[in-house]
């Protein structure tokens, strides 16, 4: 183990020389301190301060995980989403901020209705369910995911933040009630061979692939929507960077009306959906 760094300042500046980012360096040696995450000012006001001895073995452990390539949020166990703070580990993915675009859409599409119901397809760590739960405390969210590992942590957030979703397990669409008026999913959309995936290899690989092309599940999800959705009842989709197109043309072909798509934070049309009228 590497000589102990006589302040905080010196465990900033170790964890630089690592090629670690700055911020990620904060969180992790705000975590090997037992401080609040959100405590970053803690940091500058006591940099000349001695660092504890005790806790360079688990900040030097925590920057070795760092350099592997393991998200940030698996070693402080946390991530903030949609105003929510949600405990994640490697059972799930990390929330990424692109899908605050998907919930803000749907929030958008309930606006008008009164105590609507909403479901929320391949839960993960509870994010999109919750936020929408949160902002929408008279709705009815339902989420389903296929992995019972995934829903012990959508479950244990639903918990924790006191918000009454409701969690099922399973297999996409099987099972599900009618009468939605809102299906959502951040489904699995990368290609099974792209070179991407060695990047998230931390994360669980059944939630990010989907077949050939990266549309398996996405085709799956326009397919079986209609049979769950109430007369206007929006389907609203994530997918990949460059599958806009793709998407768009599954729900026009499956019949939804008024196809479209939201760009995400980086301005790339990230998110899909259209409306499905019973009545044509």
């Amino acid at each position: 183990m590497s000589q102990v760094p006589a302040t905080v300042a010196n465990a900033l500046a170790a964890a630089a020389a690592l090629d670690i980012d700055r911020l990620d360096a904060q969180l992790l040696t705000l975590r090997a301190l037992n401080r609040p995450l959100h405590d970053r000012a803690w940091l500058l006001a006591h940099d000349t301060d001695a660092f504890p001895e005790a806790a360079w073995p688990a900040l030097t452990a925590l920057f070795a995980r760092r350099r592997s390539g393991e998200p940030v949020a698996y070693l402080v166990g946390e991530k903030e989403f949609h105003g929510l703070t949600l405990q994640v580990d490697a059972r799930v993915l990390v929330p990424r901020p692109d899908t605050e675009t998907l919930v803000d859409w749907a929030l958008e599409r309930l606006a008008r209705l009164e105590a609507p119901r909403a479901l929320d397809l391949g839960t993960g760590s509870g994010a999109i369910a919750l936020a929408l739960q949160r902002a929408r405390p008279d709705a009815q969210v339902d989420a389903v995911d296929a992995s019972a590992d995934a829903l012990a942590v959508a479950t244990a957030n639903a918990r924790r933040l006191d918000l009454p979703v409701r969690f099922v397990q399973a297999d996409w669409l099987d099972g599900a009630a009618a009468g939605y008026a809102l299906i959502i999913s951040n489904p699995p959309y990368i290609a099974a061979g792209d070179r991407h995936l060695d990047a998230l290899r931390h994360e669980p690989l059944a939630a990010l692939a989907a077949g050939p092309d990266g549309l398996d599940d996405l085709r799956r999800i326009a397919r079986d929507a209609p049979l769950h959705l109430a007369d206007g009842g929006w389907l609203l989709l994530e997918h990949g960077h460059d599958q806009a197109d793709a998407v768009r043309d599954l729900l026009i072909a499956r019949g939804f009306a008024e196809v479209q798509s939201r760009n995400d934070l980086a301005g790339i049309a990230r998110c899909s959906g259209g409306i499905w009228r019973a009545v044509k």
